[in-house]
């Protein structure tokens, strides 16, 4: 599998298409959700072939529902593999959540306990995906808002084990970290101490919103739809004090899309904090 740049990315956004075909030094590597462009072909793809000339990609879904007990979806399989054959993507990634059981499709990515039963219908289902990809594929921790009653693993430690059992890497969300940390009372640089850093392969990066309840109580919405926050920037520079060296990282804007020059500006934020904590290491090693 090939790498993607160790810099900042930007998710590809369709307002954005003819911006970056003219400036291909706007950004280091794009990403798509192939659920985008699972038609046959148009306007979509004719971007999509021209932009793939100048730009590494990476592809990261959102409907394959590795956690569903029912199976993957061999249509949906099929699709995605056209599309990895056609666009050769450096990465390809999902979600570790589930959103379909019994043919019914639901719009949500929807957590799962980390218990043994769930860790055998996931491992199967991956090794499947990447059985009929040829590939391995990186797996995405998720945002969550509740605790399940029963665990047989902490998240780390399921990771840790999907990664020994199924041979995938891991895309390592920052902004998933800082919003379960808060919403369920847990420490997001604990977590990241405990992690298996060796497995991560791309970082993503995102801004959130906070809702309160009518209980009063206040939580974190993974919606994607504004800038980093400072929070969430501080774990990024943390996460580089046990991993040590650059990594592909994204900034992942799918709601209120602003114009290309915020996005990129983020990027170069990432950069910036990426360069800077390793430097230090560096400066810090003994002679």
């Amino acid at each position: 599998m090939f790498q993607l740049p160790c810099r900042a990315g930007i998710g590809l956004k369709a307002q954005h298409y003819t911006q970056l075909i003219e400036d291909t030094s706007a950004t280091s590597w794009l990403e798509i959700h192939p659920e985008n462009y699972m038609g046959a072909g148009g306007p979509p793809h004719r971007y999509l072939s021209k932009l793939r000339e100048d730009y590494p990609l990476s592809m990261h879904g959102v409907g394959m529902s590795l956690g569903s007990a029912s199976g993957i979806d061999e249509k949906h399989l099929t699709r995605l593999k056209k599309l990895v054959d056609r666009y050769q993507p450096e990465h390809v990634s999902e979600h570790l959540s589930w959103s379909h059981w019994n043919a019914i499709f639901l719009n949500d990515l929807l957590p799962l306990p980390y218990t043994a039963q769930s860790l055998e219908i996931i491992c199967d289902n991956i090794n499947k995906v990447q059985d009929f990809l040829g590939r391995s594929i990186l797996i995405e921790n998720p945002s969550t808002y509740i605790d399940f009653a029963q665990s047989d693993y902490s998240e780390p430690e399921f990771f840790a084990e999907l990664v020994k059992r199924c041979g995938c890497d891991v895309l390592l969300d920052i902004n998933n970290i800082y919003v379960s940390a808060y919403n369920n009372g847990f420490d997001s640089k604990t977590y990241i101490d405990a992690f298996p850093l060796a497995s991560v392969k791309e970082i993503h990066l995102a801004g959130h919103a906070l809702k309160e309840l009518s209980s009063g109580q206040k939580i974190r919405i993974d919606d994607h739809g504004s800038k980093v926050v400072a929070e969430v920037w501080s774990l990024y520079e943390y996460f580089f004090t046990h991993y040590k060296k650059p990594i592909a990282t994204l900034i992942e804007w799918d709601t209120n899309i602003p114009e290309l020059a915020i996005l990129t500006s983020q990027a170069h934020e990432a950069n910036r904090i990426m360069d800077n904590t390793l430097d230090k290491a560096i400066l810090s090693e003994p002679l």
